[in-house]
């Protein structure tokens, strides 16, 4: 496994500005924007078929192009030694996790990284999730470790940054097995990914999706550890399912998939924080023990509320979602932490600055 250490050691041999790095996909053009805000020099890791639309925002667009055949070619040891003659600093995001894989990340990938790349491991694992929600004593859905078990509805998911596809509902062992072998068959999973399933009960609610982000320089938000909590927005996710309800009353079977598609602004109710901001609390706690130092920088809950239950957690993602691209000049929360307009991505880039200033990078740099 690449050491921490070894990053360090990289960042003390950077001369001269550091550049921001970022995979053009999920939430490159806001980290893009933030990073260009915040003074620093760019580049995106980009296939040749998507250099027209990364070209076509001039104030998110890249300042250099690094072209790859496909994302796991970051990978190379050319293109990693070209990303470090830059002095550059990766942004991770879903895309990344999910396309250059969270153990090759972890074991291949020399260049630094925003964050703790360790919590990438931890995210992309479900079993390794609800052992961190467990210890941060969240509420979670019940979960099946064997579909005879099955006793009322259940969501059944695949471990990755997947996006939910090929996610599905089931209420029976046999409809379980029927819907599994639909979606091998259809090319949506793959047989490696039935080996990390997760059969999980489908709890009734509203999604609520915080974007939460923990800094090490600045004293802002809620006080954790040597550091604080701030929420920077809200949203929730967009998938097909949700339309079903154009197809009553005989809904088209394409209307029952997860996969999401776009994300919608939300406001909690504001006592609602008080449960928010202390579950966020608990997970950067957590996270410090079992993958010290802990997660940094951005992360998200994925939540469903219920009045009578409160908040259960399905989810959690260690670095920057997509849900975030909803605000580019800030959230409804943004103004309360910041005078200027301040996205997740112009947060990131705020907070390496800071480190570069005081020269601890290497605090939040992993």
């Amino acid at each position: 496994m690449i050491e921490r250490k070894q990053i360090r050691d990289t960042l003390s041999q950077y001369e001269g500005d550091v550049t921001i790095g970022v995979l053009c996909s999920h939430s490159a053009l806001q980290i893009l924007h933030g990073a260009r805000l915040e003074g620093f020099e760019t580049v995106g890791v980009c296939p040749k078929e998507r250099k027209k639309t990364y070209s076509s925002f001039p104030r998110a667009k890249p300042d250099e192009f690094l072209i790859v055949e496909d994302f796991e070619e970051i990978l190379d040891e050319k293109n990693q030694e070209k990303l470090l003659e830059k002095n550059t600093v990766i942004i991770p995001h879903g895309s990344f996790v999910e396309y250059v894989g969270a153990e090759n990340i972890l074991e291949n990938f020399r260049v630094p990284i925003f964050g703790n790349r360790k919590s990438l491991k931890w995210e992309g694992s479900r079993k390794k999730q609800r052992k961190w929600l467990e210890k941060a004593d969240v509420k979670m859905p019940k979960r099946y470790e064997d579909p005879s078990k099955i006793d009322g509805k259940v969501i059944v998911k695949f471990s990755g940054a997947k996006g939910g596809r090929g996610f599905f509902t089931a209420n029976s062992e046999y409809d379980f097995e029927e819907k599994l072998e639909k979606r091998l068959n259809e090319g949506l999973i793959k047989e490696e990914d039935v080996e990390n399933i997760t059969i999980q009960e489908f709890a009734p609610g509203v999604r609520y999706y915080p974007h939460y982000f923990h800094s090490i320089f600045y004293r802002k938000g809620a006080e954790v550890g040597d550091g604080s909590l701030e929420i920077l927005g809200m949203d929730r996710r967009i998938e097909p399912i949700d339309e079903s309800y154009r197809g009553l009353p005989d809904v088209p079977l394409d209307f029952f998939d997860y996969t999401v598609t776009g994300n919608e602004s939300l406001v909690v109710r504001e006592k609602l924080l008080v449960e928010l901001i202390d579950i966020g609390i608990s997970i950067i706690e957590a996270s410090t023990e079992l993958f010290p130092p802990g997660i940094t920088g951005p992360f998200c809950l994925e939540t469903i509320y219920h009045p009578r239950r409160g908040f259960t957690a399905f989810e959690i993602s260690g670095r920057i979602v997509a849900g975030t691209n909803l605000f580019p000049t800030g959230s409804p929360y943004s103004p309360y932490y910041f005078e200027e307009p301040m996205s997740t991505g112009r947060r990131i880039a705020r907070e390496i600055k800071r480190g570069i200033e005081e020269e601890r990078m290497y605090r939040v740099i992993y």
